[in-house]
C-alpha cells in the first residue's frame, strides 16, 4: 500500500503551520478531489471485484457442472492453476511493473502508476479466479493509486512527490476500504502504518477518510442496486456469543503466539520462494510454482474428501462458512486446511500476484478452531483470537488488526475485546521475535504493510 512514512512530513514544521495547511485553499481543493476520487475509484473497484467474482463462479461452480460434476472434483486445481501460471508468466517477465508487488513483501512498495496498472489488472483478473491462494486487496489498492495518479497528472503541483504520495495514498485507501468493512479500518491502517501524530496526521488522514467514505457509500449502494456480488470481507454469521473466561485466556495467549509464529514462518518461506522464482527463468519458474499450488489444493481434497475450492482462492467465502458452522469441519479437516492452504499460500506469496491478507485470516481462524475443543477454550473466543493473531502477523499492524476483528465479529466483539487486544499484542511481539531471529545484521526486514 502507498503509505508515507513519518519522515515524509518535515519535523521542523510547527503544529500551527500544519493546522494552517488544513484551512488553505489548496488543501481544501485536495479534499474535494479526494471526494471525487473516492466515487470514481469505488466504481472502478466495483466492476473489478464484480468481474473477478463472476469469473470465479464460472470456473469453480458452473464449469464443473458443465462437465457433469456437482462441485469441483479433486483434480480441478491442477489444470486451473497450470493455466494461471501460463497466463501470468509473460506478465511477470515482460509487463511494466511485473504485474504488481510481490505478495511476500506485504502491501508496501512504491505507488503503482498508470503505466504499470494494466499489467496488475490483467494479472489479477486472469489468475485470481483460477484458484491462486491470494486476495484481491493488493490489486485493488493498485487500481486506486494508479487511477488517482492518472487523474491528477495535469493538476498544478501534482508533480511534487509529497502531493503524488498523498494522492496515491488516498486512492489506495479508497480502494481497500471497499472490501475491508468500510473507511474505519482503512483509516486506522493509514494512521498506524504512517506513524504520524498531531496535525501532520490530520493532513494525511483527512483526504484518505474523505475518499474512502465516499467510495464505500458508492460501492455498497451500487452493489445493492445491481444485485451483483461484490465480495466484501464479512462474517454474516458467527458462533453464539460466549463470554471469555480464564480458560480462554490461558489457551488463547499461547495459541495467538503459535498462529503468529506460523504465519511469520510461512511468509518467510514465501520470501525464499520469491528469491528462487525471481531469478533465472522467471517465466518457467512461475508456471512451476502455480502447478505446485494446484498440487497442494488437490492434496487437501484427497486427504479430506471435501471440495478443493475450500482451500483455493482468497478464502473469503470459506471463512464465512467456517464462522457460520465450525462443526461442519472435523479437527483433521481443519488441520489439513491449515497445512495444505498454508503451503499453497507460501508458494503464491513468492511467485504469483495478489494480496496476502485474506488467506492469512482463514488460516488463523482454522488453526484456532481446530484447537477450540481444548478444555476451557470456547469456539467464539478461538475464532476471534485466530483472526486477530493472523491479521496482526501478516500486516504488522496490531491496532488495525484488532479493529478489523472487532468489525468482523459484530455483536460478539464487545465481550471478546480484551482477548482480541491481547492476541494482537502477543502476535505482534511474536512476529518481532521471529523476524529478529532471521534478520541479517545491517539489514531491516521488509515492511509487513
Amino acid at each position: 500500500m502507498t503509505v508515507p512514512s513519518a519522515q515524509d512530513a518535515p519535523p521542523d514544521v510547527p503544529p500551527e503551520a500544519s493546522y494552517g495547511i488544513l484551512l488553505s485553499g489548496r488543501y481544501l481543493r485536495m479534499l474535494l478531489l479526494s471526494l471525487v476520487f473516492g466515487v470514481l475509484i469505488a466504481l472502478a473497484c466495483f466492476f473489478f471485484v464484480g468481474l473477478q467474482h463472476w469469473l470465479q463462479h464460472e470456473v469453480w461452480t458452473e464449469l464443473p457442472k458443465t462437465f457433469g460434476y456437482r462441485e469441483a472434483p479433486w483434480w480441478w486445481p491442477l489444470p486451473a492453476l497450470a493455466l494461471a501460471g501460463l497466463l501470468l508468466a509473460p506478465i511477470v517477465a515482460r509487463a511494466p511493473g511485473g504485474g504488481g508487488h510481490l505478495p511476500a513483501n506485504g502491501l508496501g512498495g512504491a505507488p503503482i502508476g498508470p503505466r504499470e496498472l494494466p499489467g496488475v489488472v490483467l494479472a489479477a483478473l486472469m489468475t485470481l479466479p483460477l484458484g491462486v491462494v491470494l486476495g484481491p486487496e493488493a490489486p485493488l489498492m493498485a487500481v486506486g493509486s494508479g487511477l488517482a495518479l492518472l487523474a491528477v497528472r495535469r493538476i498544478k503541483g501534482a508533480s511534487d512527490p509529497r502531493t503524488a504520495t498523498l494522492v496515491a495514498t488516498a486512492g489506495s485507501t479508497a480502494a481497500i476500504s471497499t472490501i475491508l468493512g468500510g473507511p474505519v479500518v482503512a483509516a486506522v491502517l493509514v494512521v498506524e502504518a504512517a506513524g504520524l501524530a498531531g496535525a501532520r496526521l490530520a493532513v494525511l488522514l483527512l483526504p484518505c477518510l474523505t475518499a474512502s467514505a465516499a467510495g464505500a457509500v458508492v460501492f455498497t449502494g451500487f452493489g445493492t442496486w445491481t444485485g451483483l456480488s461484490i465480495g466484501g470481507l464479512a462474517l454474516p454469521t458467527v458462533p453464539p456469543l460466549v463470554n471469555p473466561d480464564a480458560g480462554d485466556f490461558l489457551w488463547g495467549i499461547p495459541l495467538a503466539a503459535l498462529i503468529a509464529g506460523g504465519i511469520a514462518l510461512t511468509r518467510r518461506l514465501g520470501r525464499m520462494t520469491g528469491k528462487w522464482a525471481g531469478g533465472r527463468h522467471t517465466a518457467a519458474r512461475t508456471v512451476l510454482c502455480a502447478v505446485a499450488v494446484g498440487g497442494c489444493l488437490t492434496a487437501y481434497a484427497l486427504l479430506t474428501g471435501r471440495s478443493p475450492e475450500e482451500a483455493a482462492l482468497s478464502g473469503q467465502a470459506t471463512l464465512g462458512h467456517l464462522a457460520a458452522d465450525p462443526g461442519a469441519w472435523s479437527v483433521a479437516a481443519l488441520l489439513a486446511l491449515v497445512v495444505c492452504k498454508g503451503l499453497a499460500w507460501s508458494i503464491s506469496l513468492g511467485s504469483l500476484r495478489g494480496g496476502p491478507i485474506f488467506p492469512a485470516l482463514l488460516l488463523g481462524a482454522a488453526a484456532a478452531l481446530a484447537c477450540s475443543g481444548l478444555p476451557g477454550l470456547g469456539t467464539t473466543p478461538a475464532l476471534a483470537l485466530g483472526i486477530c493473531a493472523a491479521a496482526t502477523a501478516v500486516m504488522g499492524l496490531p491496532l488495525c488488526s484488532a479493529v478489523l476483528t472487532v468489525l468482523l465479529m459484530g455483536e460478539d466483539a464487545h465481550d471478546q475485546m480484551p482477548l482480541i487486544v491481547l492476541a494482537a499484542v502477543v502476535a505482534h511481539l511474536t512476529v518481532l521475535l521471529v523476524d529478529r531471529g532471521f534478520r541479517v545484521p545491517g539489514k531491516e526486514p521488509a515492511s509487513a504493510a
